[in-house]
C-alpha cells in the first residue's frame, strides 16, 4: 500500500523537529597525533599536514526545505544549504537521518558534509538530472568540487549512487537465474549476448563518440551528451583540491569508481566503506590519481575493480605525479586487485608506504600493471604486512603488457618503468600463481626485494624481463612446475627460497638475454633437479653457490 504525501510530510516535520543534540563527526582537529603516528618513520620524507579544520557554523539541509522522504527531489535544497554556509565562511551542512533523493551535490570552500547514522543520500536515477560538464569525458559528479580548500565529508550516513542504472553487466559474472531476472528487467542485451546494458543509448554510446571525433576534433557538450548514458560517472570526483578528508560514511551501488580525489593536495581518506557487488563492471573504490600528501587508513572495501588504486597522468600542460603516499590498516574483500598501481602511470610515482593490509578474494593481491602508451616512472614502493586469503589469480604480479599493449606496439613512446620495490612480511593462503613477473624487452621491471614471503599456491615464480630481484626467506607450497620459470631475467639472487614439496627443477631458464641468476645451495637442494636450461641460455648464466 502506498503511504500518502501528506503522512509523510507529517513524519518529515517530526524528524526535523527532533534538535541537533548528536553529531556523528569527530571535530576534524582532534586527530594531530593520530596522524603523525600514521605518517612518522616512513622511508622517505613526508611533509607534516592536518585535518582540515572548519568554523563553528552549523546548518541543516532540512533548513532550506529539504525532505526526508525518498521522492521529493533535494537537489536545490542541499546545495542552496551549503552555498549558504560557504557564504558565512564555511561550516559543517547537516544531512540528518532519513532517505534523501538528490541530483549532483557541488562542494565549496570550508565545508564539511555531515552525514549523520540513518541518513542515505539516494541519487537520482534520471539522466537529465546530470549535466555534462563544459569539459571532460563523464557527466557530473554525484558528489564533485575543482579548486576548493578545506572539504570534508564526515559522519556515519550512506551515499547511494543508484549505479543499476547506469553500469553494464556481464553474463559470465552472474548465475543463469541472476542473468535471466536482470534481461527480464528491461535494457539491452549485445548481439553476442554476453553483456547487458541499461539501455540502447548506452550500449551504442561507444561507437557514438568514436565516430563523433571522427567527425569534429572538439565536439561540443552538447554533442557529447549524446552519449550521456554511456558516460557514467565517478561517484565522489574532487580535482586541484587541497586539506580534503573524508571520514566515516559508506558509499554504495556506484555508477562507477567510487572514491576518486585527482590531483588534490593533503587528502586524508579514512574510516570509510565502500560496498559493490563484485560483479560492477568498473566500480573501483579508491582510485588516488596524481595526488600529493595522502593519508589512507582504516578503509573497508568491497569492489567491482580495483581496490585501492594508485593512478597518475599528464596532459598538454604539464605532468601529474602521485608521491607521499601512506596506506595503512585497510581490508579489500573482492576485486580486481587489494592493492593496485597503474595502469596508468603516465604521470610518475614515488614515494607510497603500504602497511597492514588484508586481501580477501581479490583477482590479484599486489597488481602493479602498466604498458607503452600509459607508462611512467615508478619507484620508491614500500609494502610491509600483507596477508591475503583465496586470490583468484597472481599473489604478487607486475605486468607491463595490461590490456595487450606490450612489445607488439613499439611506436608507443610513454614507456613505463618499475624499479625500487620494496615488499616483506607478506602471508598468502591460496593463489594461482605465487609471483608474476612481465616486463617489456627494453623496460625490465628492475631492483626489487621481496623479503619474508610465506605463499600457497598452484605455481610458484615467473620471471620474464626482470633485471635485479633479490629474494630472502621465501617459503612457497605449491602444486606443479619449477621454483623459479625465467626468461630474460638476470641478476636475480635467491637466498633461502624454501619448498613444502619436492619440485622436478628449482630453476627453468629460458632466453638469450638471461643471465647472472644466483641460487644458494641449500635452496636448491630439496629439487630433483637443480636447473633445466634452454639451448639459447648462456653458460654459467645459472648458478648454484
Amino acid at each position: 500500500m502506498r503511504i500518502q504525501f501528506g503522512v509523510l510530510a507529517m513524519f518529515a516535520s517530526m524528524l526535523i523537529a527532533v534538535p541537533f543534540a548528536r553529531s556523528d563527526a569527530q571535530p576534524t582537529n582532534s586527530s594531530d597525533q593520530e596522524i603523525k603516528a600514521y605518517t612518522a618513520n616512513l622511508p622517505f620524507s613526508m611533509p607534516e599536514f592536518q585535518a582540515p579544520v572548519f568554523p563553528a557554523n552549523r546548518v541543516s539541509i532540512v533548513d532550506f526545505g529539504a525532505l526526508p522522504d525518498g521522492e521529493t527531489m533535494n537537489t536545490k535544497a542541499i546545495n542552496a544549504a551549503i552555498q549558504a554556509c560557504a557564504k558565512k565562511g564555511g561550516g559543517t551542512v547537516i544531512i540528518p537521518a532519513g532517505m534523501w533523493l538528490t541530483g549532483p551535490i557541488e562542494f565549496d570552500n570550508s565545508i564539511n558534509l555531515l552525514v549523520e547514522t540513518g541518513a542515505v543520500v539516494l541519487f537520482s536515477p534520471r539522466f537529465e538530472d546530470y549535466p555534462m560538464p563544459a569539459r571532460g569525458n563523464r557527466v557530473t559528479s554525484p558528489i564533485h568540487g575543482q579548486g576548493l580548500t578545506n572539504i570534508a565529508i564526515t559522519g556515519k550516513g550512506m551515499f547511494n549512487g543508484n549505479g543499476q542504472h547506469w553500469r553494464p553487466v556481464k553474463k559470465e559474472k552472474l548465475t543463469d537465474r541472476q542473468w535471466k531476472e536482470l534481461v527480464a528487467s528491461g535494457g539491452v542485451v549485445t548481439a553476442d549476448g554476453k553483456m547487458w546494458w541499461p539501455s540502447k543509448e548506452a550500449m551504442n554510446g561507444e561507437s557514438y563518440l568514436k565516430n563523433l571525433r571522427t567527425m569534429k576534433k572538439n565536439p561540443s557538450p552538447e554533442e557529447v551528451a549524446g552519449a550521456k548514458e554511456f558516460l557514467r560517472p565517478t561517484m565522489v570526483d574532487f580535482s586541484d583540491c587541497k586539506n580534503l578528508l573524508i571520514d566515516g560514511p559508506t558509499f554504495t551501488n556506484t555508477p562507477g569508481w567510487v572514491l576518486h580525489p585527482t590531483d588534490c593536495e593533503n587528502v586524508i581518506i579514512r574510516n570509510t566503506t565502500v560496498i559493490n557487488n563484485w560483479w560492477g563492471q568498473n566500480t573501483d573504490a579508491a582510485d588516488i590519481s596524481g595526488c600529493r600528501n595522502v593519508l589512507f587508513y582504516r578503509n573497508v572495501l568491497d569492489a567491482g575493480d580495483d581496490g585501492i588504486c594508485m593512478k597518475s597522468g599528464v596532459t598538454k600542460k604539464r605532468e601529474y605525479a602521485l608521491e607521499n603516499v601512506v596506506i595503512a590498516d585497510c581490508i579489500v574483500y573482492h576485486g580486481h586487485g587489494g592493492f593496485v598501481i597503474g595502469s596508468n602511470t603516465d604521470g610518475g610515482m614515488r614515494n607510497i608506504s603500504v602497511k597492514n593490509c588484508t586481501f580477501i578474494g581479490t583477482d590479484i593481491g599486489l597488481r602493479f600493471k602498466s604498458a607503452r602508451d600509459r607508462g611512467g616512472k615508478v619507484e620508491k614502493i614500500y609494502i610491509d604486512g600483507i596477508r591475503m586469503k583465496d586470490i583468484a589469480t597472481s599473489a604478487i604480479l607486475f605486468d607491463l603488457f595490461y590490456d595487450g599493449n606490450g612489445d607488439n606496439n613499439p611506436d608507443k613512446v610513454r614507456m613505463p618503468y618499475f624499479r625500487d620495490f620494496d615488499i616483506k612480511n607478506v602471508v598468502c593462503d591460496g593463489a594461482v600463481d605465487a609471483v608474476f613477473v612481465r616486463g617489456l624487452s627494453d623496460a625490465p621491471i628492475q631492483s626489487i626485494s621481496l623479503k619474508n614471503i610465506s605463499i600457497t599456491s598452484e605455481r610458484a615464480m615467473t620471471m620474464e624481463d626482470a633485471d635485479g630481484f633479490t629474494l630472502n626467506n621465501v617459503r612457497l607450497s605449491f602444486k606443479s612446475g619449477p621454483v623459479l620459470s625465467a626468461k630474460n631475467a638476470k641478476n636475480i639472487q635467491l637466498d633461502h627460497i624454501s619448498t613444502a614439496s619436492t619440485p622436478d627443477v628449482f630453476v627453468k631458464a629460458s632466453g638469450q638475454r638471461t643471465e647472472n641468476i644466483r641460487v644458494l645451495k641449500v635452496d636448491a637442494s630439496k629439487a630433483k633437479k637443480d636447473f633445466d636450461l634452454a639451448s639459447d641460455v648462456k653458460a654459467g648464466a645459472v648458478v648454484a653457490k
